[in-house]
């Protein structure tokens, strides 16, 4: 029988984690629009999401109230072609933002059948703290970008999906 070891061999060092590791390649993937955007909207939704979490506000909530402000008397058909939303989705956003007291009903104008969605003096006290903040967070997110290189990406991203 072998005795004790006399020199403990030493433990291997820790691999560093899959997702650090530089040896992985990405290049193809990095190649293709869709990662790249997603990469990106990514980071930005990481930021947006902390920074509107003392308003209680998630991105399609921000949406929302963002198009009643600039937008007095839309109707929830309106919001939904704006935004992509299916209007079974629309409907639970509206009953919780009006809980929060954050939006009033009010009949549309021209529409009889339809109602007209504005904001609270609530609303509007929100909606404005948390564009001025969504308007910092942007600015801090693409903080290595020019104003003019800023421009062309939105410019850019638009052709896409308009």
């Amino acid at each position: 029988p072998r005795g004790p070891r006399k020199h403990p061999v030493a433990p291997a060092p820790e691999s560093p984690p899959a997702d650090h590791d530089p040896r992985i390649d990405t290049s193809y993937l990095e190649t293709l629009l869709g990662y790249n955007a997603r990469r990106a909207a990514l980071a930005v939704i990481t930021v947006f999401l902390q920074r509107m979490a003392p308003y209680g506000l998630r991105p399609v909530d921000f949406s929302v109230l963002t198009l009643i402000a600039h937008n007095p008397g839309i109707t929830s058909r309106q919001l939904c072609t704006a935004l992509d939303i299916l209007p079974p989705n629309l409907v639970g956003m509206i009953k919780s933002l009006d809980r929060r007291g954050l939006i009033e009903r009010k009949p549309h104008p021209t529409d009889g059948r339809a109602q007209g969605l504005h904001l609270s003096p609530a609303g509007i006290k929100l909606q404005k703290a948390a564009q001025r903040t969504a308007t910092q967070l942007e600015s801090d997110v693409a903080g290595q970008l020019s104003d003019e290189e800023l421009q062309t990406l939105k410019t850019l991203l638009h052709r896409i999906y308009k």
